[in-house]
């Protein structure tokens, strides 16, 4: 293929994405009071949420379905066929419905709204058409319309079924924050993998409870090298009460000696670095690893309510746990 070709691909490409993009940034312009009337309508339903689409928008719904399902608002796919023949049977007047259409006539959406409406169900619209059947049915509409779809040819629902899955992640993230929804609660829905690991792993998982190197600050550096040696690299000083009162590190000893070949006397209170960032036991172990990133350090000293040290967390567990 000929460069000039290529050129030409990726422009038909950059246009699809830009097509989009501003299709999307009109749709956050727009947003009204109407958004606000389903987010109240989702968060104060006891039930779950039924989510239904044909053909394209069919495929958005069950992806909305499953982000609400994932951030803590029950959600479930229907589709409008298979409603009619059995699959209404799991809804009932506690639940609330969204269903898309881009021209909101789709016939085959028709029973299901019919149905709903029988049941008591509120009908959260989304579509590009207000004065459709959908639209006039909906207990409110939210405005999926584009002005041109990305494939101008054939019309197939491109632009217009991204507006519509953003609206729905919009409806999803607003509903979580309103709802309270927080970290601990999205990786108790999310506990395995590497998302799970991150979410629940807390520091007192990982941290080193057993022979701690810990000095009191009046002690020589002689002391403090061997630790520093045998115990990975960093060395809790405390004071008289047992309270944390600094660190040395590797670092600290190498500065050290570069300014005198005496270091071995010298008190490790001295060395120590007296305003040590440390962390808690039940903070999360995410939060310790960007700790250390962000100041280049390899162990932290884990602490009680009492400032008195429980522990030691090291990057390297962290990292072997999968914290990060």
């Amino acid at each position: 293929m000929q460069p000039s070709e290529r050129s030409r691909l990726v422009e038909r490409g950059r246009r699809v994405l830009e097509l989009e993009a501003g299709a999307l940034a009109h749709s956050a312009r727009t947003l009204s009071d109407s958004f606000a009337v389903a987010v109240e309508l989702l968060a104060q339903a006891r039930g779950r949420v039924i989510v239904s689409g044909v053909g394209k928008s069919g495929l958005i719904a069950r992806k909305i379905a499953a982000t609400l399902t994932s951030t803590g608002t029950p959600a479930s796919f229907i589709h409008p066929v298979d409603s009619l023949h059995g699959d209404l049977g799991m809804a009932g007047p506690n639940d609330v419905a969204i269903l898309l259409s881009k021209s909101g006539a789709s016939e085959d959406l028709f029973g299901l709204v019919g149905q709903l409406g029988r049941l008591g169900v509120p009908i959260i619209a989304i579509t590009g058409e207000s004065d459709s059947p959908l639209g006039r049915a909906a207990t409110v509409r939210l405005d999926g319309g584009v002005d041109e779809e990305a494939c101008a040819e054939t019309l197939a629902p491109t632009t217009s079924t991204t507006v519509a899955l953003a609206i729905g992640d919009a409806l999803a993230v607003t509903l979580l924050e309103v709802k309270g929804f927080t970290r601990e609660d999205f990786a108790a829905l999310h506990p395995g993998g590497s998302l799970g690991r991150t979410l629940l792993l807390r520091v007192a998982d990982v941290m080193v409870t057993k022979d701690l190197p810990v000095l009191a600050g009046d002690r020589p550096m002689r002391e403090c090298v061997v630790l520093l040696a045998e115990r990975r690299g960093t060395v809790a000083v405390v004071n008289g009460g047992g309270t944390l009162a600094g660190v040395v590190t590797a670092g600290d000893l190498t500065r050290l000696m570069e300014k005198t070949d005496k270091f071995l006397d010298v008190k490790v209170s001295d060395v120590m670095t007296r305003s040590p960032k440390t962390v808690a036991p039940a903070e999360l172990a995410g939060s310790a690893v960007r700790l250390m990133e962000k100041h280049g350090i390899m162990a932290l000293p884990v602490l009680d309510g009492q400032q008195k040290i429980v522990g030691m967390v090291h990057l390297h567990d962290l990292m072997k746990a999968g914290a990060a």
